[in-house]
C-alpha cells in the first residue's frame, strides 16, 4: 500500500492529517460541543469544507476545458448537525462568483460542474444541501 494521507492522534482529541506527496499538514479538534478545544476544524467541519473546495475546483477545471474566463471565486458554509446518529444533517453553500458577464449557457455550464463534482457525488442523499450561486 502507497498511501497518499496520513493521520496522527496528537491527544487531547486533536488529530495531525499530512499529504504525504507535498508535506502539507493540517490540524483537526473536536467541536466544543463534542468536548473539543474547537481550536481549528472538526472532521465534519473539513466534510463540508471538501465539498465547496471541490464544487469550485470542478469550475475552474471545467472554465479552463471549455475556455471560460474565471476570476474569484469565493464560498461561505454553514454545517447543520443531527442527532441520533451524531452526523452532519446539512450543508448550505453560497457560491460568489466574480461576475464576467455569462452567457446562460456558461452559468449552466459552470453549475452544472459544482453540482457533479466527486465529492458531491459522495454526499449521502440524507444529508440536505443548500448550494446557491451568487454572481456579483
Amino acid at each position: 500500500m502507497h498511501p497518499g494521507m496520513s493521520v496522527s492522534y496528537q491527544g487531547q482529541l486533536r488529530c495531525k492529517a499530512r499529504h504525504i506527496r507535498s508535506g502539507m499538514e493540517l490540524t483537526t479538534d473536536a467541536p466544543p460541543d463534542n468536548n473539543g478545544k474547537g481550536e481549528s476544524f472538526s472532521p465534519t467541519d473539513l466534510l463540508c469544507t471538501s465539498l465547496a473546495t471541490c464544487m469550485i475546483t470542478l469550475m475552474g477545471i471545467t472554465a479552463e476545458k471549455k475556455d471560460i474566463e474565471i476570476g474569484r471565486i469565493e464560498a461561505e458554509i454553514e454545517k447543520s448537525m443531527a442527532s441520533d446518529p451524531r452526523r452532519v444533517g446539512g450543508i448550505a453553500i453560497v457560491i460568489k462568483i466574480e461576475n464576467r458577464g455569462y452567457s446562460e449557457r456558461e452559468v449552466s455550464i459552470l453549475e452544472n460542474a459544482a453540482m457533479t463534482c466527486p465529492v458531491a457525488k459522495s454526499i449521502h442523499p440524507d444529508i440536505q444541501l443548500d448550494i446557491k450561486f451568487v454572481y456579483e
